[in-house]
């Protein structure tokens, strides 16, 4: 199965999306990112529908870096 990440500018930004996610009935877990695949932080936060997800920290202010499929 494909594991789909969003890589997160920050630690804290990783934690306010998931907690705002959940609470928008989108599920969500924080985990770290790869080292071959990444570089900031080193946190992101797998989803399971990458579009829907990054419309929505877009419409709330809350910055990512890439979206990655393993």
């Amino acid at each position: 199965m494909k594991k789909i990440l969003i890589t997160m500018t920050s630690v804290t930004y990783a934690m306010k999306a998931k907690k705002l996610l959940n609470a928008m009935g989108i599920y969500c877990e924080i985990e770290r990112t790869p080292k071959i695949k990444g570089s900031g932080c080193g946190y992101s936060i797998r989803v399971k529908d990458p579009a829907a997800v990054t419309a929505r920290l877009d419409k709330l202010g809350i910055p990512y870096k890439s979206v990655l499929e393993l």
